[in-house]
C-alpha cells in the first residue's frame, strides 16, 4: 500500500473518532448548548470523513491501475 493511501486512512479513522466523541454528546440528555456545538461538529466531522472516504477510493484505482500498467 502506497503512502499517501495509509497517510488518508489514518485520517480517516481519526476523523471517525473525534466524529464519534460528538455522537456521544448528542446521545447523551439533552444539553441545548452542548447539543448544538455537537450536531455542527458532527456535520462538519461527517463531511471530512466523506471526502476522505472519496480520496481514498481515488488513490486506491490509481495505485490499481499503477500495479497493472
Amino acid at each position: 500500500m502506497n503512502e499517501r493511501l495509509e497517510m488518508l486512512k489514518k485520517a480517516r479513522e481519526r476523523m471517525l473518532t473525534d466524529r464519534d466523541a460528538h455522537a456521544k454528546v448528542l446521545a447523551a440528555p439533552f444539553d441545548r448548548e452542548n447539543a448544538e456545538r455537537a450536531r455542527n461538529k458532527f456535520i462538519e466531522l461527517q463531511a471530512l470523513v466523506e471526502a476522505l472516504g472519496r480520496a481514498i477510493a481515488a488513490e486506491t484505482s490509481v495505485s490499481l491501475g499503477a500495479e497493472a500498467g
